[in-house]
């Protein structure tokens, strides 16, 4: 089977709420950006795939129509923070299958302040299966993003038997990769006593700083074939060497660690690998879902960078960042780019092109070869995707 490539990238530097442009503008510059950074024309692409979760429907093709009215197929896609990568999957399923030599995958966000919540209180939330969780392990109330990542990290300190400031050094190294990031909403370094000291806001251990900001933004890339590629002379195109997506099984509620889609992601990751023939060792660079640092910590575990209960060692070897094993986050991640739910995963698509394409500035990482991209919507779904040149 030949290999979808990744032709061109494009987002927008990520904003606050209140300080963006509206959806249609941003998705169509994200857009114009891949499609110039491929070197074709907005009318080759034969199918678009739109991602968002906080709209009307059918707001792909309002974006979209900016850019070219065009007539192609543009499927709306809604999967929770993993909507991004979920429409880069069907982008290349739609190339794989033949049916397409050229596809679009985009995603944008216009999101509001403060934590995130359901906006339908009138009917089932699919978060009511995880409440036996909360119930069994005494979650304290709050907002559903912060009961359930903020658990997750109690449950993680109470098995392993670290404390918060495991999760406040993921933050500062965060933040450390972002000052080199001109596409990261903050580039401010942080000291640890800056992450400690900050608000509490969920079980007397989470800060605000251990949390990703409500963000606005759009990224898109530009997939197609092997011979798309080659009969149009595109010439730095990556790879797409594996991808998976998993959902739920009854293990998802076990634990409030479990809840957060680490058996997802271990799932998926263990068949990326496989499909990819190549282990998480020789993995160089990646992009993972860290929207709380307690989340990046129980996801080196799941994503086979590390043993269960060995992150600990791993921060400390420094082995999360620019001369160790791995680099997690080169664009500060979640955490300090920004989230605009609908566009991260394209946003992490394009950052790990810039770097295996050598093209990432000064937070490039030398030599990189392979690079992994994890994105997880609870609810659920997690999407894993290894790219190469």
């Amino acid at each position: 089977m030949s290999h979808v490539i990744v032709a061109g990238v494009g987002m927008t530097k990520f904003q606050k709420p209140g300080k963006h442009q509206p959806y249609r503008l941003m998705a169509a510059n994200a857009i114009n950006m891949a499609v110039k950074d491929a070197g074709i024309s907005a009318r080759q692409i034969e199918q678009a795939f739109a991602a968002y979760i906080y709209g009307d429907s059918t707001s792909g093709q309002h974006a979209f129509y900016d850019v070219i009215q065009s007539g192609i197929a543009i499927v709306n896609v809604h999967n929770n923070c993993s909507s991004g990568s979920s429409a880069l999957y069907l982008a290349r399923q739609a190339v794989l299958s033949g049916e397409v030599e050229c596809a679009l995958a985009f995603g944008f966000e216009e999101m509001q302040p403060g934590a995130l919540v359901s906006h339908w209180q009138d009917r089932e939330s699919p978060f009511d299966r995880v409440e036996p969780v909360y119930e069994q392990f005494n979650v304290p109330q709050g907002p559903i993003a912060l009961r359930t990542f903020g658990s997750a990290g109690r449950h993680y300190m109470e098995k392993y038997h670290v404390d918060a400031s495991l999760f406040a050094k993921v933050a500062v190294k965060s933040r450390s990769h972002a000052v080199n990031n001109p596409y990261s909403l903050f580039n401010t370094p942080l000291t640890m006593a800056d992450v400690l000291n900050d608000k509490v806001i969920f079980d007397n251990y989470l800060t605000r700083t251990m949390a990703c900001p409500p963000t606005c933004g759009a990224a898109a890339a530009i997939i197609c074939s092997e011979a798309f590629a080659k009969r149009n002379g595109l010439s730095h195109g990556v790879k797409i060497l594996a991808q998976t997506m998993t959902t739920d099984t009854q293990v998802s509620w076990q634990d409030p660690i479990s809840s957060v889609g680490a058996d997802m992601t271990k799932r998926a990751a263990n068949k990326a690998y496989n499909s990819a023939g190549i282990g998480p060792q020789e993995i160089d660079v990646i992009e993972l879902h860290d929207c709380f640092t307690p989340n990046e910590i129980i996801n080196y575990e799941a994503l086979g960078l590390c043993a269960e209960g060995a992150a600990i060692e791993l921060v400390e070897k420094n082995d999360n960042t620019y001369g160790g094993k791995f680099v997690v986050g080169p664009s500060g991640g979640l955490m300090s780019k920004g989230h605009p739910i609908g566009a991260t995963g394209l946003a992490q698509c394009a950052e790990l092109c810039w770097h295996l394409r050598g093209e990432a500035g000064k937070r490039q990482v030398t030599g990189a070869k392979f690079a992994l991209q994890h994105n997880i919507g609870l609810g659920g779904a997690v999407v894993v995707t290894i790219y190469g040149q």
